[in-house]
């Protein structure tokens, strides 16, 4: 198998996201694919040894270079609530600007086989200690409260970003994503609380 890397392997990719968000995971054929990245089909399996493997591979090249961007955004913000700020602009916008992908995401691969479900959570769980990163230098800097459990303050933060992206899918994309940030950071650091 070729080393996964290069102009074909990354047309590959642009297509894997292109035709699943069209026609969707199961009715994406490796042909389809293929016609869409302008390679012949057998090319497909130098890079890659199935559909499954183009899915994750897919995921993990896409959620890996959002990771290291958002990593090297935060590391660049001085505040906390800069930071915090940076995590949920980040996380809107990746997915606002690429419509295809929020569909893969938030959709297709939430229905796919354990085998792909297993390896996408490995790379979730990289997002999950960015985001624990942040919050447990939020506490130690006191600027977040020292009683909160990172774990729950992780979930409420991954979950309210994810369904606004879903719900923004779910209306297919038709309103501005990026609109949603200060509303949402400013619920995270604010609360529902009255002062």
């Amino acid at each position: 198998m070729a080393k996964k890397t290069g102009e074909k392997y990354q047309a590959i990719i642009e297509a894997a996201v292109t035709v699943i968000a069209k026609h969707g995971y199961h009715n994406a054929q490796v042909s389809r694919i293929a016609k869409e990245a302008k390679v012949a089909d057998g090319t497909i399996y130098l890079y890659f040894e199935n559909k499954d493997d183009i899915l994750i591979s897919l995921f993990e090249e896409k959620m890996g270079q959002f990771i290291e961007t958002c990593r090297g955004r935060i590391a660049e913000a001085d505040t906390l609530e800069q930071k915090l700020y940076v995590l949920v602009k980040s996380h809107l916008g990746q997915l606002a600007q690429d419509p295809d992908m929020a569909k893969v995401t938030q959709i297709e691969l939430r229905q796919s086989n354990p085998e792909v479900s297993k390896a996408i959570m490995e790379v979730v769980k990289h997002y999950f200690d960015l985001i624990d990163e942040v919050i447990v230098a939020g506490i130690e800097e006191g600027a977040f409260r020292p009683d909160i459990d990172k774990r729950i303050a992780r979930m409420m933060i991954f979950g309210t970003l994810d369904e606004a992206v879903s719900s923004w899918v779910m209306k297919q994309c038709k309103y501005d994503l990026v609109s949603s940030v200060d509303p949402i950071h400013n619920l995270f650091l604010y609360g529902l609380m009255r002062k």
